[in-house]
């Protein structure tokens, strides 16, 4: 099946034309903040009731890849992350740029994005039936609240100047989800009387005015970092040594992002927060203050997510994200029912969208050469020009998102609250952790509420819920210890000077 998909698109000029234009557009829409690889999918969506079914799924697909990818570069040189699935990338990996070190944060990115998406496609064509089912079976709200519950604990030291700042951050982030309306009720809550406060806050507006708009503050009050000519960067690829060192790091960013994309509702953005938080628990080291890993972590996962988020749309006809539930309605567009029979009656869609895909994640080496060449040019220009051309694409991006003013003023604000967050201490990830989690984790609780009639300790019932809730509870202890040691060598310090 793979061979005559591949056999189909090698031989096709049309068709490896179509996969071209999937390749680049994904990335471009990627890398561009406020749009992403969704806008593109939408816009192509009236387009694919005239082509062929294969064809058509074959694109998304790619999109899907390339899209997941194209905003990594410019969060490591510019702290723009690109899509959200980037925005852990942009932590470490925008540091290495200061560093001088551009050139190595862009081959680990480039390498384990590549990686981790031919890994999730292989898993993809070897085990979809099988893989689908459990994960269907084993997974309900109530496990995916308590996978989120335990990424919220381990993520409270990440980027922080103590546990306990760590920890409000991300309470700072909670709290922010829970703007707009009730998941269970609908009921609006500290919406202020503003009707468009009802539908939340976004946090893509957060995301750039939290990296963008406070790095461009941060530098133009204290002086810019990154001079004009100091820029020298590269596709430098790490070495076997490097690749030796960091392979914990990467086969566990592999798992949490093959594991996400199966689970209907996780998908690459909460793989990537998840893994970096992972790796910031786990591996130790300098995660957040620069540390190749960071980078690593995040962008295994988020692409190892792609491959697998298809694994139910497929076997099971189920979505797992935005982008595979506009998958679904190509499917209803061209009458085909995805599920089981689809392996028997349209062999070629599969093993076309599955040669696609792996090409598409090969085809990344180009595209991050290629990207990396293209964009590295401004970082020459001197940062007193540079910032306003930040600052408007920003603006834009914010802007774009849903045609909303309170969003630019949203980006506005988290840009102000980004710089006093840099020098108090607090932790950017963790709020941003508590955002993006928050609005899923309470209405995966809500859901879960139900299922169980309203019993919290029901939940212990449930193996995996079980489980997931125990390493939550592990991790907030080891927290709760890492902080009285932090008061205590405070206080010690206090009375020694």
């Amino acid at each position: 099946m793979i061979l005559d998909g591949l056999g189909q698109l090698l031989s096709d000029p049309n068709l490896l034309a179509l996969f071209a234009a999937g390749v680049l557009g994904g990335c471009l829409f990627g890398a561009i903040p406020g749009v992403n690889m969704l806008t593109l999918g939408a816009v192509l969506l009236p387009f694919t009731a005239q082509m062929v079914p294969s064809h058509a799924i074959m694109l998304y697909g790619v999109i899907y890849c390339s899209g997941v990818f194209g905003g990594a570069i410019t969060a490591i040189l510019f702290n723009i992350p690109g899509a959200p699935e980037n925005a852990p990338t942009a932590i470490d990996g925008y540091k290495l740029t200061l560093k001088g070190e551009a050139s190595r944060a862009v081959g680990a990115a480039v390498l384990y994005s590549a990686l981790g998406g031919i890994v999730s496609c292989i898993l993809m064509i070897a085990a979809t039936p099988l893989v689908a089912g459990f994960a269907i079976r084993a997974f309900g709200p109530p496990e995916v609240f308590a996978l989120i519950l335990f990424g919220l604990a381990i993520s409270m030291t990440v980027g922080a100047a103590s546990p306990l700042k760590g920890a409000l951050s991300v309470g700072a982030g909670l709290l922010i989800a829970t703007i707009g309306s009730d998941p269970a009720d609908g009921v609006g809550r500290y919406d202020f009387g503003s009707y468009y406060l009802l539908a939340g806050i976004h946090f893509i507006p957060v995301l750039l005015g939290l990296f963008a708009v406070s790095e461009v503050l941060a530098q133009l009050i204290g002086g810019a970092a990154l001079r004009p000519g100091t820029a020298r960067v590269g596709l430098g690829l790490p070495r076997l040594r490097e690749l030796w060192a960091m392979r914990a790091t990467a086969t566990r960013s592999a798992g949490i992002g093959l594991l996400a994309g199966v689970v209907p509702g996780i998908g690459a953005v909460l793989a990537a927060f998840l893994s970096y938080s992972a790796a910031a628990r786990l591996d130790g080291g300098r995660i957040g203050e620069g540390d190749i890993r960071g980078v690593v972590a995040s962008e295994t996962a988020n692409n190892a997510a792609t491959g697998s988020a298809m694994i139910p749309l497929l076997a099971l006809g189920l979505p797992g994200g935005a982008l595979t539930a506009m998958m679904l309605s190509v499917f209803q567009i061209h009458g085909i029912v995805p599920g089981p029979l689809v392996f028997a009656t349209s062999t070629d869609l599969v093993g076309l969208l599955f040669a696609g895909m792996l090409l598409a994640n090969v085809a990344i080496f180009g595209l991050g050469w290629l990207q990396t060449k293209t964009v590295v040019h401004i970082l020459r220009i001197p940062f007193h020009l540079l910032a306003p051309a930040i600052l408007v694409t920003a603006l834009v991006g914010a802007y774009a998102l849903r045609n909303l003013v309170l969003d630019v003023w949203v980006m506005a604000a988290a840009g102000v609250v980004g710089l006093l967050i840099r020098r108090t201490g607090y932790s950017i990830p963790g709020l941003v952790l508590g955002l993006v989690l928050g609005g899923i984790g309470e209405s995966s609780f809500s859901k879960a509420m139900q299922m169980l009639d309203y019993q919290p300790l029901r939940l212990l019932e449930r193996p995996l819920t079980a489980a997931f809730l125990a390493l939550a509870a592990i991790s907030f202890l080891g927290w709760t210890v890492d902080a009285i040691r932090s008061q205590r060598a405070a206080a010690t310090l206090s009375r020694a000077s």
